[in-house]
């Protein structure tokens, strides 16, 4: 006896904008965002919807988080969660997502990462928020923390806090 095919939810609709030409020494970037929305979308059996991703630079950014939260200096990411409605006719649109060219690479340089790798994550990261996760509180840190951890292992990339985890572990910081 065969099993019935199991149904996933269709992946998310991605719009990407490219704002920044910065972008352009990145030809996988649309590609790895693509994939780990739809990857998060898929670990967390996310309902059919639309997401919109801006790929910016650290002056657009700056001024988003300046105008948003008050913090005038450039981030890696920025999520928009959407407005929830009941009125709401065909897919839901959970939000946008804004990430800054600048500050993902001088991390990436930084911390030794490798530049795809970190912008799934940021993706990963960005659309959490959309659909809810937080990290303002320890416990809710580290919930999203370990689906973002989980999520990069389904896409075969590597766990972006374990160095951080371990750190924890020896008592570090």
């Amino acid at each position: 006896m065969t099993s019935a095919p199991s149904r996933r939810a269709p992946a998310p609709s991605i719009d990407i904008q490219v704002q920044s030409p910065l972008w352009q020494a990145e030809p996988a970037a649309e590609q790895t965002v693509r994939d780990a929305i739809a990857a998060a979308a898929a670990t967390l059996s996310t309902a059919d919807g639309e997401v919109a991703i801006l790929l910016t630079g650290d002056k657009a950014i700056r001024a988003l988080n300046r105008q948003w939260r008050g913090i005038d200096k450039p981030t890696n990411v920025l999520s928009f969660p959407a407005a929830v409605t009941t009125a709401s006719i065909g897919a839901k649109f959970f939000g946008d997502i804004v990430i800054a060219y600048e500050t993902l690479k001088r991390e990436c340089d930084d911390e030794k990462r490798i530049f795809l790798h970190h912008l799934a994550h940021l993706a990963i990261h960005g659309f959490l928020h959309l659909i809810g996760y937080g990290h303002e509180v320890d416990a809710e840190a580290d919930e999203m923390e370990g689906l973002e951890s989980k999520i990069m292992m389904h896409m075969n990339l590597p766990d972006p806090w374990l160095g951080r985890h371990l750190d924890r572990e020896l008592g570090g910081a």
